[in-house]
């Protein structure tokens, strides 16, 4: 019965992918002439890669703010569990289980794709009279292998060691070669290492049409996979992790790494090395718009990194032509036209520095906590004017705001949305106090009394639901960047590129970078405070970007200390300034041990006794 059932996984896997093939399905039975009908039609043969790349998560689509929410990153009413967010609010509490009905299956959606992949890469052919050369049925094949790689590293990072399928498994298999373990976390690794690494070498680095190609496999592309997947590998979770190693297949095999190797965090700080010099080829470059003077722009090219084309936009690794638009609709406040309900918390909202660059406790930072500006605050080198009606160019700060919001660094302004912050596309400011237009009672408002800014346009107008593009970044340039400095202060602490790369990215900021010389300030000494100072860094530049945040805290195990403490935000149900600017808390997270990693389904432990489910589920 169970080889039955993955024979007819293997069918319908052909009927989903191919819906125009529906109908044929229904009157023929032989599942070859139905392969033969797709490979042999060009169309039919494109659909069938572009299913797989569906695999690729679009991170602006709703399904995807899950991690973000899962993290620190995010917060949501918990009545929203009545309108499809039961997942989310029941994990938030702890409430999740193998049952469970998760909002991404990335474990089964992802193997549905791997054996898509592998039957492709099998059948794809040239058709000269329909214009596909060799060249291109090989390119396609090696766009199908770069995608069983992607996959297998995302069910890697979420679940840990997983049955590494190498080839399609023909329906003649017999049961008990189905019942597959789990492979080792550290022969996963080294597999797709060198997969990625033979796929490197044969994409370009710039594809011939690149905006028409934009999300296929690139030689960065396949580097940043790479390099990421080594930086993971390295970090505790998964290096020498006490908890896993008495986790063991059936046989006794363990299943992850027995102890910790301090040379994986060579090897990931050499495979960003690789990318970045690519990178530095100009290939990719951090996205920079420069004020009249020729000085950085710091609040456009923050803003227009996230909204900007990757034809112009160089910072841009890998990512996806979305036109899903419901992050610019769920971010935005209700009385515009948005749902309103993603709110950053105040721990966030904490960690941004000072115009200065100093973080807010330091004591000479300037933060206060108490009264409002009486003034307008300009900023230099700047033409962002979303500030005020009259869009003053370098106002960036109004009178009577909360001084809690006053003098911060630009990437804050550009991140949150905090009340009494003007909204010029509709020539209003945000009213997110209790029975303001845009607050509580109504489940569409923000809990902490913040909105994400992040990758909102100016433009955006959420009552028509008119939205100008944006892309859906996957990898960016400025994470690895921190990605490298975080793996070099590992292996080679002291190493002065690891102030470098985190100095580009405050440069780019216009604070204060990292140095002994003037303007700058002293980088504190000691290896357990630069990862500190990176940790922070990266806190700051990559906040609500997709799985960054969540697979963060995982991977360096400090997901229970984070949550052990209650989630903070401005009170939402205070109706008065003076009620309503006062730090309050506004739900205990849960997070348990076994939570990081997530569990295999049930069903698919019930059905193979040879695969284990992940520890403490």
């Amino acid at each position: 019965m169970k080889k039955i059932s993955w024979i007819l996984i293997s069918i319908y896997s052909v009927a989903a992918i191919l819906t125009s093939c529906a109908d044929f399905l229904d009157k023929e039975p032989d599942d070859m002439l139905t392969l033969e009908m797709v490979f042999d039609d060009k169309k039919r043969t494109e659909e069938w890669l572009a299913t797989i790349y569906t695999q690729v998560p679009d991170l602006l689509s709703e399904s995807n703010f899950t991690f973000r929410i899962l993290s620190d990153d995010l917060f949501i009413s918990p009545e929203l569990q009545q309108f499809g967010a039961s997942f989310v609010v029941n994990a938030i509490q702890g409430n999740w289980n193998p049952l469970t009905d998760m909002s991404i299956d990335v474990w089964n959606n992802g193997y549905k794709a791997i054996r898509s992949a592998y039957i492709f890469m099998q059948n794809v052919k040239a058709l000269p009279e329909q214009g596909v050369s060799e060249r291109d049925a090989e390119f396609m094949r090696m766009e199908a292998r770069f995608l069983i790689a992607y996959i297998y590293s995302r069910i890697l990072s979420f679940h840990g060691p997983c049955p590494l399928i190498t080839e399609l498994v023909p329906p003649s298999s017999s049961v008990e070669e189905l019942m597959r373990t789990r492979t080792p976390f550290e022969e996963i690794v080294n597999i797709l290492d060198k997969e990625l690494m033979e796929l490197s070498a044969f994409f370009p680095e710039v594809l011939p049409q690149e905006a028409m190609q934009f999300g296929r496999p690139t030689k960065g592309i396949c580097l940043a996979v790479r390099a990421r997947l080594l930086l993971y590998a390295a970090s505790p979770l998964f290096n020498g992790n006490p908890d896993y190693t008495d986790v063991v297949n059936p046989d006794g095999t363990p299943l992850f790494p027995q102890s910790y190797d301090p040379d994986k965090w060579r090897k990931a700080a050499d495979a960003t090395r690789l990318l970045l010099d690519v990178a530095e080829k100009g290939v990719y470059n951090l996205y920079v718009e420069r004020y009249s003077n020729g000085e950085i722009d710091p609040f456009l090219s923050f803003q227009n990194l996230f909204l900007t084309t990757a034809e112009t936009n160089k910072e841009i690794i890998f990512g996806r032509a979305s036109v899903d638009y419901n992050w610019a609709r769920r971010t935005q406040p209700r009385n515009i036209g948005g749902s309103g309900f993603l709110s950053p918390p105040q721990g966030l909202v904490d960690k941004f520095f000072m115009r200065n660059g100093l973080p807010i406790t330091a004591p000479n930072s300037g933060y206060t906590e108490t009264g409002f500006t009486s003034e307008p605050i300009f900023y230099e080198n700047t033409s962002y004017d979303l500030a005020d009606e009259e869009r003053t160019k370098g106002l960036v700060v109004g009178k009577d705001v909360f001084n809690m919001y006053a003098n911060r660094e630009p990437r804050f302004y550009i991140s949150i949305r905090y009340n009494n912050q003007y909204i010029p596309a509709y020539n209003l400011y945000t009213q997110l106090m209790f029975n303001q237009a845009a607050g509580r009672p109504n489940h569409d408002s923000p809990q902490c009394g913040y909105l994400p800014r992040k990758g909102v346009s100016p433009n955006d107008l959420p009552r028509t639901s008119a939205y100008p593009y944006r892309p859906g970044i996957i990898f960016r340039l400025g994470e690895f960047y921190l990605n490298y400095a975080e793996a070099l202060n590992e292996c080679d602490p002291g190493n002065p590129e690891i102030l470098k790369y985190v100095n580009l990215i405050r440069e780019r900021a216009s604070i204060p970078q990292y140095g002994n010389g003037e303007g700058m300030i002293s980088p504190p000494s000691g290896q357990d405070n630069i990862r500190e100072l990176i940790w922070t860094e990266r806190r700051v530049e990559l906040c609500l970007e997709g799985e960054v945040r969540y697979n963060d805290i995982r991977r360096w195990k400090i997901a229970e200390e984070i949550f052990s403490e209650p989630l903070m935000g401005m009170n939402a149900y205070g109706a008065t300034p003076e009620e309503y600017y006062v730090r309050t808390i506004v739900t205990q997270p849960k997070f348990d041990k076994k939570m990081y990693l997530w569990p295999i389904k049930q069903t698919f432990i019930d059905n193979n006794p040879n695969l284990i489910q992940n520890k403490f589920w």
